[in-house]
């Protein structure tokens, strides 16, 4: 049964560990998935490359990313923005290759509009006391900066109802194969598999009625 490429999308509070969780899914399932890298007009941090975390792009760049409707999907997150570009996407879905894309709560729901049948995941820790030492044993932003994503991610918390599944991110191991498991699942969904139905039903019509017994 040839299976379709899907849209899987994972979100999560800044510091639950969504990105170490995307890096473990590539590497331990090779060539099963396939990121969507995000532009974004933030700053490039130490040991990130062009291409590879983001497409780091000028406020000007990405405003005309928007203008030329180059992205599926954009918000501002922390005064920064942020984006899918359409024509990656695209390409991969119509090689039937499964494509995570791993952005905020707002772009998340932009994209449940384009692709009603994405699947959306939700990354969080156990607790709100875990989230905050997380965000304060990085140590690469100011407290204040730190108090800023607490404060979004109560303002997130409050849509993710409007996912699929929740990932609780108390093992990384465990959070991994969740991930994978849920994924794998999503595809035997028979609404995933119409084509497949009807050809089976087709080829079993021809029994309806009692021939060739």
């Amino acid at each position: 049964m040839n299976r379709s490429g899907m849209v899987i999308v994972l979100s999560g509070f800044s510091g639950a560990g969504k990105g170490t969780i995307m890096k473990h899914l590539l590497s331990d399932y090779p060539g099963k998935y396939h990121l969507s890298v995000s532009a974004t007009t933030r700053g490039k941090r130490q040991g990130e490359e062009d291409g590879r975390e983001y497409f780091f792009k000028t406020k000007e760049e990405f405003e005309d990313m928007i203008r030329n409707h180059e992205l599926l999907e954009y918000a501002s997150f922390n005064q920064n923005y942020y984006g899918t570009p359409k024509a990656y996407v695209d390409r991969l879905l119509s090689e039937g290759k499964d494509v995570i894309l791993e952005i905020e709560v707002q772009g998340a729901l932009q994209i449940k509009k384009i692709f009603p049948q994405a699947l959306l995941l939700f990354v969080t820790p156990p607790d709100g006391a875990t989230l905050k030492e997380r965000l304060e044993g990085r140590g690469t932003e100011e407290a204040e900066v730190v108090l800023q994503r607490l404060a979004i991610a109560s303002r997130e918390s409050l849509l993710m109802e409007q996912y699929d599944y929740i990932i609780v991110n108390d093992d990384l191991d465990r959070a991994v194969h969740s991930v994978h498991h849920l994924i794998q699942a999503e595809h035997e969904r028979a609404m995933r598999n119409t084509d497949f139905i009807n050809k089976i039903q087709n080829e079993l019509s021809v029994f309806s009625k009692g021939e060739n017994e």
